[in-house]
């Protein structure tokens, strides 16, 4: 990774850095792509090994969907500061009419 690389990576993201940046940016880059080199090379010498996302299964655990009883209308207003008509009633907002 050289520091035109980076000048040209920041101009595509069209981002722009002072040339501290740029080269701190070039030890970093350079880090990280060779830490992604080792990674393919381990990859590529194990061509029979699936991707994993976890070292270990990983399985969802769903409770059964059953349908219980709800709050009634007035069980949920009762908490309400304020209630019309069944609904709660909220601050009038952006010039709305009643």
């Amino acid at each position: 990774m050289t520091a035109d690389d980076v000048t040209h990576l920041a101009r595509l993201a069209r981002l722009e850095i002072s040339d501290a940046d740029r080269d701190r940016y070039v030890g970093q880059l350079s880090v990280i792509l060779d830490a992604v080199a080792v990674v393919s090379a381990v990859a590529a010498d194990a061509p029979d090994a699936e991707p994993t996302t976890h070292a270990v299964p990983v399985t969802n655990v769903y409770r059964e969907d059953v349908v219980r009883p709800g709050l009634t209308r007035e069980a949920a207003l009762a908490g309400a500061p304020e209630a019309q008509d069944g609904r709660f009633r909220v601050p009038q907002i952006l010039g709305e009419e009643q």
